[in-house]
Order: structure tokens, then C-alpha cells, then sequence
């Protein structure tokens, strides 16, 4: 039985491989599912047993990456204490992750709908942006960094959209090497890392307030 499972294994990953091969060689749209069962040296009706569409392809790649991602994520938060430091690895990683699926990404970047099930705002893609958002919950709260407690429930959410802000633009910057990219991570998270340190200040609770009042009619779920 395991040695069964095991080439069941082998055979999924096959299929995803060539699929991930062909989506940024051909793009997503052009290549087909007979395509891929092709590349992959299996039968048709074999690829569409173990994946019954592109869409479900594109939603293991997301599982596969996310899988990928964790073990540096987790290294990143195991170390500095510094919110600036800890948030900076997280999404670094995510970008060493991404990286060879850059074009792939780019055609999926039009199902930004939540309807669409790839969406990332998605109710099928629920669990991998639930896992993402809580690797910034903790990125915030090993820090040594004191949140008001107003923002604490907001804030990874907060930051897993900027994070995904950061990769739309990553996914379509034609300057060399995305260097344009990498001055906007740096800049902004100099910007972001400030705020969260002064959301504190007394001065700034009228605004606080107004922003928390701003958050809760986006996430409120009634």
C-alpha cells in the first residue's frame, strides 16, 4: 500500500511539474489539459483523475508554494526580535518562493475577484491566506513592539495586503532585475514598520480610532 501511495505521489507531482513548466512556457490560457497530461507522459483521463481542471492545478501550486515558504518563514521568526527585521524576512522569502512563477502569477493576476475561485480573497483559497495572515500575527507579536490593542486585531491582516500589494507590483515591474520593486519594499516597509511603532502615541488616537471604525466596516462580518 505505501509503495502504491508513493508512486500516487510521484505521479500527481509529475503532472503538477509539467503543468507549472508549461504554464510559464505557453502561459496559463494557452496551455491545455491533454497539453500537460502530454508533457507529464501520462494518459489524459490520468491527469484529469488526479486534477480535475487547470484551476485545481493552480490551486496546488498555491499549496505547494505556501509549503515551500514556511520552513524560511519560520526560520526568519526564530531569529531578530526587530519588527522590521522579522516582517522583512517573511516577505522576502515569499518573494524567493514566487520567483520562478513570476509569469504564471502575472496571468492569474486578473482573478482578483473573490468570486473567482483562485482569487486570493477566495473562500476556496481561504486556508492558504489564513496560514499567511497568521505568520504575521507573529512576526508582530514576537516583536518587541507594543500594539495597541484596538489595531492588534487588524494589523497582520493589514500587513498580509501589503505584502500582496508589494507582489502585483513585483509580478509587473520590467525594470531590471525588479529593482524598482525591491526600492518600493524598502522604502515602504521603513513606512509601514514607523506606523505600527507610533499607532501608540497618544496623539494619534483620534486617527486610530477613525481607522479602526474604517476596518471594521470592511471586515465586519454582519
Amino acid at each position: 500500500m505505501n509503495g502504491t501511495v508513493k508512486r500516487s505521489d510521484q505521479t500527481r507531482q509529475k503532472i503538477l511539474d509539467a503543468a507549472l513548466m508549461l504554464f510559464q512556457k505557453r502561459g496559463f490560457s494557452e496551455a491545455t489539459m491533454r497539453d500537460i497530461a502530454r508533457e507529464a507522459g501520462v494518459a489524459l483521463g490520468a491527469a484529469y483523475y488526479y486534477f480535475d481542471s487547470k484551476d485545481a492545478l493552480v490551486m496546488a501550486f498555491y499549496e505547494r508554494a505556501q509549503q515551500e515558504w514556511i520552513p524560511p518563514a519560520e526560520r526568519a521568526l526564530s531569529g531578530s526580535r526587530d519588527l522590521r527585521a522579522r516582517l522583512s524576512a517573511v516577505i522576502e522569502a515569499k518573494f524567493k518562493c514566487f520567483a520562478p512563477h513570476r509569469r504564471l502569477l502575472a496571468a492569474l493576476s486578473t482573478h482578483i475577484d473573490p468570486v473567482h475561485p483562485l482569487s486570493p480573497f477566495s473562500g476556496e483559497t481561504r486556508h492558504i491566506r489564513e496560514k499567511d495572515v497568521g505568520f504575521m500575527s507573529s512576526a508582530v507579536e514576537g516583536a518587541k513592539v507594543k500594539i495597541p490593542s484596538d489595531l492588534a486585531p487588524y494589523l497582520p491582516r493589514l500587513l498580509w495586503l501589503y505584502q500582496l500589494g508589494l507582489i502585483l507590483f513585483w509580478i509587473f515591474d520590467n525594470s531590471p532585475h525588479q529593482r524598482k520593486t525591491k526600492l518600493l519594499y524598502e522604502k515602504s516597509l521603513s513606512i509601514v514598520v514607523g506606523l505600527i511603532k507610533f499607532s501608540g502615541l497618544p496623539l494619534l488616537r483620534p486617527i486610530r480610532k477613525l481607522a479602526i471604525e474604517l476596518l471594521d466596516i470592511v471586515y465586519r462580518t454582519t
